[in-house]
């Protein structure tokens, strides 16, 4: 349009009012052209969102990995901007096939972005077959990938996948229990004869133990096996004295969790005994319960020192205050945000869990999901609040960055059209110059 508007200066003293009519009509044409063609702003990003992903799924198939690590980093794009059931209903076994390839050829940061896209799969599709397809085709190439032992950001993205899948395709108590062991395993591995066991970081550790809660929130306490989890009350107790901020708060929340399932007895290594063992067992789950509560006791009023942001330490206060009146008065903390005019309450430690992990996990995507996604609704009992505005006219931010990019499909598409028409412009204006001027 730039040329053609030097292109009117130019010839401006050649030109009468009509000529400059017939300019300006033709812009108009143009505009309302690419509009007709193109369709409403809310069409438009339905069919780059689907454009998008079907392309990325075919370039899943690329031989070079940096396409593929685009490619997948794309699809979560369009999957946190939107819930594309049309694309999941025809080819979410295809697009679960190749992420699972990317598992397990891949590089970490594929396999790290695979896993996430796997989880957005899972979540999206909801409850019933597509779910519990996705989790037993996919637990046995994540628990290889898990003990590859290698990046922390690998790892986290295997844990928050395998959480995700089984939260949402565990429909037996067993099912879940099995990803819960398999978490737990990065911690606590089975070590073969001559085998050494390899410290975790204090990311994988809280990744691990935030994911396992995040899984325990749908556990009954007595579908679980004691056998299992004996010893994890001790293992979170030693956690609560490390240095790593995250990892004690992790461990709190997963403590706080445990109380509030009413089991204890089955994370303590109680057993089943005689009257002596039921006394021994009791003391022992006394003494743990003290324990405990002194380390929770402490660390809600930890000093500050140099060294220490004040925001993390702050971060920690909080949550070991909640934690200590839950665990000396029985009250869970309560809390509700906003989302898109209607309110979402948590009343329990394992709402907030729940809610914590799912924020996390869909990062930008979770204002999207919990308007759109049933699943979620469901989940937090949360009823979204319907918009005044028309669905064509609803534009989330996401969508105006994918509609407005210069290398969106709809920006090259328009970009194509917009210099068709210059040229057609220019063409008819030529023309009827050359007309003017053999009539002089």
């Amino acid at each position: 349009m730039g040329r053609q508007r030097n292109s009117q200066r130019k010839n401006a003293a050649m030109l009468d009012s009509d000529d400059t009519d017939s300019v300006c009509s033709s812009s108009s044409t143009v505009r309302s052209d690419f509009v007709g063609m193109m369709g409403s702003p809310a069409e438009e990003l339905q069919l780059d969102k689907e454009s998008v992903l079907d392309r990325s799924l075919d370039a899943l198939y690329e031989k070079r990995g940096s396409t593929r690590e685009k490619a997948l980093e794309d699809i979560i794009e369009a999957f946190n901007s939107s819930l594309p059931h049309e694309f999941i209903e025809k080819k979410y076994a295809t697009l679960l096939h190749q992420c699972l390839n990317s598992v397990k050829k891949g590089s970490s940061k594929e396999i790290a972005l695979a896993s996430h896209v796997i989880g957005l799969l899972a979540l999206t599709a909801g409850l019933g077959e597509k779910a519990a397809e996705i989790l037993e085709d996919s637990v046995t190439p994540i628990s290889e990938a898990l003990r590859s032992r290698s990046e922390a950001k690998k790892l986290e993205s295997l844990l928050e996948g395998l959480a995700m899948i089984a939260f949402v395709g565990g429909n037996e108590p067993e099912e879940t229990e099995k990803c819960m062991q398999l978490m737990w395993q990065v911690v606590h591995p089975k070590l073969g004869p001559n085998v050494v066991a390899i410290k975790p970081s204090p990311a994988i550790i809280t990744a691990v133990v935030s994911a396992w809660s995040f899984l325990l929130t749908t556990m009954e306490g007595w579908t679980l096996d004691p056998k299992l989890w004996q010893e994890s009350v001790s293992y979170l107790s030693t956690l609560l004295d490390k240095d790593d901020r995250s990892v004690r708060i992790a461990a709190g929340e997963a403590l706080a969790l445990i109380y509030e399932k009413g089991n204890l007895e089955k994370f303590c290594g109680g057993s089943k005994g005689d009257n002596d063992s039921s006394i021994k067992d009791a003391a022992h789950i006394h003494s743990v319960r003290t324990k405990i509560l002194n380390q929770v006791r402490n660390l809600s009023a930890e000093a500050g020192g140099k060294a220490i942001a004040k925001k993390d330490l702050n971060n920690q206060r909080n949550t070991f205050k909640d934690i200590l009146e839950f665990l000396e008065d029985g009250y869970a903390p309560e809390t509700s945000i906003k989302i898109g005019g209607g309110s979402l309450a948590t009343l329990t430690w394992s709402q907030l869990i729940q809610l914590n992990y799912m924020k996390r996990f869909l990062g930008g995507g979770f204002v999207k999901h919990m308007q759109e996604n049933e699943f979620l609704h469901e989940v937090f009992n949360f009823i979204p609040k319907k918009k005044s505005l028309s669905k064509e006219d609803r534009v989330s931010g996401i969508d105006k960055r994918m509609y407005r990019s210069p290398n969106s499909i709809l920006s090259k598409a328009r970009t194509q059209f917009m210099s068709k028409q210059r040229m057609m412009s220019r063409d008819r204006n030529a023309g009827h110059y050359a007309s003017e001027l053999g009539d002089e």
